[in-house]
């Protein structure tokens, strides 16, 4: 349905930063759509003159989770929110990586740290379980490796007061081995769209050793074009059928190799996920002709 009037859902902080956003824009306006951007939390927005809410940059979200999901409650009362309000609520915490491990999908090894756990006794649980050389630990809600770190087992100190940090701003950690192929391979991203796999690309190692976690919206990326193995596209197409709320408009699962080579899920971004359209000619109009379909 052409005619459309479309709000592409921002954060304030991410104004002019979404790469995804001018072809997007272009893709919709090529279609008959009407598009504006719009920042989520701005109280003068009238989502109820937009036939649809799309979901692209609110990357403040991780750290106003529970103000994020009432607005999306509010503005899905007034208008249609994409990706709704089941999926962004199942995806925006990554506890669902234990939900796929149940279901027998390959994911990265995670171990979770509650608020009021004893950070120092589940490090030293995680490094008795694993015997990788390195670990990270980041925030279960997250975006943009925003509070994310890389360290060696032997800053098991270190990574104990990275969590403790996280757990007194009450927030889930989330604690993994750290795969040494990601440094070579990288990550590969999978786009899909209405639950059809539209392209892939490959994203350079976030975590420098040694590093300090970003304290920008995002950390830097290196991107490019990828196609992915066999088997990873196997992967990600079981985990887009295991979404227990639905397929969604838009996803993408991020995936690693582990050390015998095998793909395992690392992440799978359903709220607010780059796209990377500027790497896949015709993308950009694939999801275009995905949202018309909705309607």
């Amino acid at each position: 349905m052409a005619g459309l009037k479309v709000a592409l859902v921002t954060a304030r902080a991410a104004r002019g930063l979404d790469e995804d956003e001018p072809p997007l824009r272009m893709a919709l306006r090529a279609a008959g759509c009407e598009v504006q951007t719009a920042e989520w939390d701005d109280a003068g927005v009238d989502w109820a003159s937009f036939d649809v809410a799309l979901l692209r940059s609110a990357w403040d979200y991780a750290e106003r989770l529970a103000e994020f999901l009432a607005w999306v409650q509010r503005a899905s009362d007034l208008t249609r929110v994409l990706n709704p309000l089941p999926v962004v609520r199942w995806s925006t915490d990554k506890h669902y990586l234990a939900e796929l491990a149940i279901k027998d999908i390959a994911t990265v090894p995670s171990v979770f740290i509650e608020p009021g756990e004893d950070a120092v006794g589940k490090i030293d649980q995680f490094l008795a379980q694993y015997s990788n050389a390195e670990m990270v630990v980041k925030p279960a809600v997250g975006a943009g490796s925003r509070d994310t770190q890389r360290h060696k087992r032997e800053e098991a100190l270190a990574a104990a007061a990275h969590a403790r940090r996280l757990l007194d701003a009450k927030r889930s950690v989330l604690v993994q081995p750290y795969l040494n192929r990601v440094d070579h391979d990288g990550e590969t991203a999978l786009m899909f769209f209405e639950g059809k796999f539209s392209h892939a690309i490959r994203k350079g190692p976030l975590l420098p050793p040694g590093g300090a976690a970003t304290t920008g919206l995002f950390a830097p990326e290196t991107i490019a074009p990828r196609v992915p193995g066999a088997d990873e596209l196997k992967l990600a197409q079981r985990v887009i059928a295991a979404i227990p709320v639905g397929v969604p408009l838009y996803a993408r699962v991020d995936l690693i190799r582990d050390d015998d080579g095998a793909p395992c899920v690392l992440e799978v971004e359903l709220a607010e996920p780059s796209l990377f359209f500027n790497h896949a000619a015709g993308s950009a109009e694939r999801l275009t002709a995905a949202l018309l379909r909705y309607f």
